[in-house]
């Protein structure tokens, strides 16, 4: 779908008793209610030009490992592995893994979180709906997995490296806000193109915080105060994110948008409830960032799988860049 088939951010259609910005129904087809959001950017014809990214054939994994985050916060339970031994029946083992799926690299899928004034979420599924024994499964992550993942051409904006050379200076456990200019001015540095269903991600440097911090300095910054540096959140912001259609955002930070975040303009309740557009968090960007300089472009050919369960609300993304 070209950007000129979706309608600017002050000219999406209301929808009854919902603020303005919400796109309910604009990707429902036949009389069949949507549940994959801007996904539906990443068409066949999407997938084809994003092909042209794979030049050299190097490949990234933006997963951080998932028992990184020794400490997690917002009263999440740490990862647990446990090996089973096979033996006597067999030599090998099994293992099982219990996560909690907000601990590591992940994506926020449309059943995470409501537009928080009216407690609704993407087309309107109401938290009840999906709440108790047997909910119902709508805009669950299996719904990505039946359109055949997320692939598409991802572009990075290395808002930390561009932060330095400017010298301005901030802590990753902060609400550090990175404007829409800032963004915008980023893209003209890298010379990137900006195209209708990029897979945006956003550099903060909150990844290279936590690897390097102290492990006081990570639970003072992921557990006790919940301060950190992100995109802001503001009308502006919200304007430039959705007029450039991305089809997902990522950020290698704790919640893509800076945090604690307030009001009508907070990215989750627009993106993920009113857009159905995915978050992804805490994804490493570290690597990525190297070698975007090395190849001298920020953008590449994105491939994500994320978790076939029915009703997922988040999943590992288990994603790569591939230049």
């Amino acid at each position: 779908m070209e950007r000129n088939a979706l309608p600017k951010y002050n000219d999406i259609p209301s929808v009854k008793g919902m603020p303005h910005g919400c796109t309910w129904g604009i990707w429902d087809t036949n009389g069949e209610i949507d549940q994959v959001g801007s996904l539906n950017l990443l068409t066949p014809q999407n997938v084809l030009e994003a092909k042209k990214e794979i030049q050299t054939g190097v490949s990234v994994s933006l997963n951080w490992p998932l028992e990184r985050i020794e400490d997690p916060g917002h009263n999440r339970t740490k990862i647990v592995h446990k090996f089973l031994d096979l033996k006597p029946a067999l030599v090998g083992h099994d293992d099982e893994i219990y996560i909690n799926t907000q601990t590591s690299s992940q994506w926020d899928g449309l059943r995470h979180w409501a537009h928080q004034p009216t407690g609704l979420y993407y087309n309107g599924l109401t938290h009840e709906e999906i709440s108790g024994a047997n909910p119902n499964l709508r805009n669950g992550i299996q719904q990505w997995l039946h359109k055949g993942g997320v692939i598409g051409r991802g572009v990075l904006l290395d808002y930390y490296s561009w932060a330095q050379k400017r010298g301005i200076q901030y802590s990753a456990a902060s609400k550090h806000c990175i404007s829409h200019t800032d963004l915008a001015q980023i893209a003209e540095d890298q010379g990137l193109e900006l195209r209708t269903g990029d897979i945006l991600m956003v550099r903060t440097g909150w990844i290279k915080w936590y690897n390097e911090a102290t492990p006081e300095e990570r639970v003072d910054g992921c557990k006790t105060h919940h301060n950190y540096v992100g995109v802001e959140g503001t009308a502006e912001s919200l304007e430039w994110l959705w007029n450039h259609h991305f089809s997902a955002l990522v950020g290698d930070n704790m919640a893509f948008e800076a945090w604690p975040a307030d009001g009508p303009y907070r990215i989750h309740d627009n993106a993920l409830a009113l857009w159905g557009t995915p978050l992804g968090e805490l994804w490493d960007l570290e690597e990525l960032a190297e070698q975007c300089a090395k190849h001298g472009r920020w953008s590449f050919f994105v491939t994500s799988c994320p978790l076939n369960i029915a009703g997922g609300v988040a999943s590992p993304p288990n994603a790569l860049a591939i230049f």
